[in-house]
């Protein structure tokens, strides 16, 4: 039993030590029982609230039915009163008050209301980050009781204000048109008016469309759509602009003949019918029904208009924010691609959600390339931003992409020439992107990574992991910086492996850091669906339930077929005369071709050979070569390299120099490799050789014995 209930019972006495200290804590005690008063300590960091026995006195609560949370205190709080309490303590503590006051009411056990008043200081750490309150809280009625009879304070004055406070609070939230009718449908949505049945139209078309009414059993029959020129009374408020109060039911039943037999059973002495203007224009119609009042007194009537005021205005945004975010919306879905080729030997499935919490739309984006030989690009990529300017620069990066990468370009050079453009373009946007150029029929990916997020595997069983892929800076940094150099990644995709591109709004969540949203997407992709299509739409559902806050784009790729393909497999580059980075990029797409298609041991032999064919074609030819690298069918399983160039002059044996260092480029030809010879190729010739790699893992070339092979006989 508490103090206020009998306080002077033993149970109830302190239980402070002897001696001064707890004297003082005994006078303190009975202080806060005598005049109802008590203190509070917030910890905003755990949320727990420590409250002492006098200040749980103050709320008619007895100290076993505390948990420490704030929240149950809430049962005691009227709920506009909370809303309003809540509302000055979450704006005390963003603008940097150092203490807040305020007057609420609470209801007791037995469900009388009463006055409390509390007052917080606020404490904050030394980066001004609010957490810790502490505070008092006192009962309040007689000194609000002898106030109100001292300055004739009008307790319904106090009551309407706290109602257009605390719509305005909620109204706060809303962004959208449906998160106002959800708020006016809601149970208390009638306690913000204090009424006992509302209804709201919208005007669409000329016509009012319902679209919202309370409580269940309020709706008259017929009324979801009705026309501005009928004898109702939101139609009458739209067509005047002006609000409409009826004072009586009589006044209802004369005024309103064909409405009054549908709402009369429901009790009503009472309306008020708002118009809800927006810049000059009536968008729609607010109606309040009372059944405890007659009649409205000057200042009731101008706090419901200040309240439908408020109503209009946030339609008004709402409808704004929808506008706009649809047309950045469409935009943005015009310049995606409207169809993803099909693929042989792969699955594709792409998704692109946009943010519902802002207003525009970013640059996120994704794409399908098609390329020759049976391969395709994928590309990922987002232009800094969340307007329509980065959604047009997205369009413009996405075109120049596809181009490059369809004029047969190496991922390096498609990704070099892209960061040129968009250095070039008239804007301050830069972007991160990532290109993957995929052969399902060898499985061989090239990844190159301009400042993205790293891509992820899933593996067959459904787990999924990080793929470090080494990057370059994002596109139009690397330009302005001269780095455009982009080194490229080479990973083997087996069947049924799925390679994931994302950006970054699908792994970044508020308070964690990079690693920590990639491990909870890793484990996410683990527990989810194995279906591609389902695995997509499960992604985005979970970041919109999560709610984020930026657009998520996301490609996965998967690898068809049951078996690595032992044979078929075939990679082709162009590498030009005097151009260094062609030269680089062939070698390093044999360096990742011989790997992925399991050469084995014998993957340097390969390079070594293939390196010395391409650099004969370039020192002793004009026009530049083609290198092309395949895997051959037969009872063995045989890499065949080919370099091709525009002289058809043969190749020949020479001396080796003094120093060594040319002359026995043939002769390494003719050692490593099992096959070799030359091709007739229309104005040129094709230098061909080929590897068994499936040899012992022992097995060792034999470098005895001359030169052999007719050149001659080979043509």
């Amino acid at each position: 039993m508490t103090a206020g209930r009998g306080g002077g019972e033993a149970a109830e006495r302190c239980r402070c030590t002897a001696g001064p200290s707890g004297q003082d804590c005994c006078f303190l005690h009975e202080f806060g029982r005598e005049f109802r008063m008590g203190g509070f300590d917030w910890d905003l960091v755990t949320g727990r609230m420590a409250m002492d026995e006098a200040a749980l006195n103050v709320f008619d609560m007895d100290p076993a039915e505390y948990d420490g949370d704030p929240a149950t205190l809430g049962s005691r709080v009227l709920p506009d009163e909370g809303r309003r309490l809540d509302s000055l303590v979450a704006q005390a503590l963003k603008d940097g008050s150092e203490r807040y006051g305020a007057y609420f009411r609470i209801r007791t056990r037995a469900g009388v209301q009463r006055w409390t008043h509390t007052q917080g200081v606020v404490r904050r750490d030394p980066d001004g980050r609010p957490v810790r309150i502490v505070g008092i809280i006192r009962d309040a009625s007689e000194e609000l009781s002898e106030s109100a009879a001292r300055l004739g304070l009008d307790e319904g004055r106090r009551r309407r204000t706290s109602v257009v406070e605390g719509m305005t609070a909620a109204l706060a939230h809303a962004r959208t048109v449906q998160d106002i009718i959800d708020l006016l449908n809601d149970s208390q949505g009638l306690e913000h008016f204090g009424a006992a049945s509302l209804v709201m139209g919208l005007l669409e078309s000329g016509r009012i469309h319902l679209v919202a009414e309370g409580p269940d059993g309020a709706f008259v029959p017929g009324t979801r759509f009705t026309r501005v020129d009928e004898p109702y009374p939101m139609s009458e408020v739209i067509r005047t602009l002006r609000p409409r109060f009826i004072e009586s039911p009589e006044d209802f039943a004369a005024s309103y003949p064909i409405l009054w037999p549908h709402i009369s059973g429901l009790g009503v002495t009472s309306a008020a019918y708002l118009p809800l203007i927006a810049q000059a224009r009536p968008i729609g119609a607010l109606g309040l029904l009372y059944s405890d009042r007659t009649g409205f007194s000057a200042d009731e009537r101008n706090l419901l208009v200040a309240l439908g005021s408020s109503i209009a205005q946030s339609l008004q945004r709402a409808m704004l924010y929808e506008q706009e975010h649809d047309l950045a919306e469409g935009l943005q879905q015009a310049m995606l691609p409207r169809r993803i080729p099909d693929v042989p030997g792969a699955q594709i499935a792409v998704r692109y959600r946009s943010a519902r919490l802002g207003r525009d739309i970013g640059g996120d984006w994704y794409d399908i390339i098609p390329l020759p030989g049976g391969r395709v690009g994928a590309v990922i990529g987002d232009v800094q931003g969340h307007d329509t300017h980065a959604a047009a620069v997205m369009g413009q990066l996405r075109i120049v992409l596809r181009a490059y990468a369809a004029e047969g370009h190496t991922p390096a050079t498609v990704m070099a020439r892209a960061s040129v453009f968009l250095h070039e373009l008239d804007t301050d946007r830069f972007a991160t992107c990532t290109y993957a150029e995929a052969d399902p029929a060898t499985g061989l990916v090239q990844i190159v990574r301009a400042g993205h997020v790293d891509p992820m595997i899933q593996d067959r069983d459904g787990s999924a992991h990080r793929l470090p892929v080494e990057g370059g800076l994002p596109l139009g940094l690397s330009a302005e910086f001269g780095r455009l150099d982009y080194p490229v990644t080479a990973v083997e995709l087996d069947p049924g492996r799925t390679l994931l591109l994302y950006t970054d709004g699908l792994v970044e969540k508020p308070g964690a850091d990079l690693d920590e949203g990639l491990q909870w997407l890793s484990s996410l992709v683990k527990r989810g669906p194995r279906d591609l299509d389902q695995l997509a739409d499960h992604l985005c559902d979970v970041v919109d339930e999560r709610g984020g806050e930026d657009d998520v784009a996301v490609l996965l790729l998967r690898r068809a077929g049951a078996h690595p393909p032992q044979t078929g497999g075939r990679l082709q580059q162009h590498v030009g005369q005097n151009d260094p980075e062609a030269l680089r990029s062939a070698r390093h797409m044999i360096r990742a071709a011989v790997r992925a298609w399991g050469a084995g041991e014998r993957s340097d032999e390969i390079e070594l050979v293939a390196d010395e064919l391409m650099t004969n074609a370039l020192m002793h030819t004009d026009g530049g070569a083609i290198v092309t690298l395949r895997m051959l069918a037969g009872p063995e399983r045989r890499l065949r390299v080919e370099v091709e160039d525009r002289s058809s002059a043969l190749p020949r044996r020479r001396e080796a120099g003094e120093s060594g260092v040319s002359g026995r480029g043939l002769l390494l030809v003719d050692r490593i490799s099992d096959l070799w010879g030359v091709e007739p190729r229309g104005g040129g010739k094709c230098v061909w050789c080929e590897f068994v790699t499936d040899r012992p893992g022992d097995w060792t070339p034999d470098w005895s014995g001359e030169l052999t092979g007719d050149w001659t006989g080979l043509l």
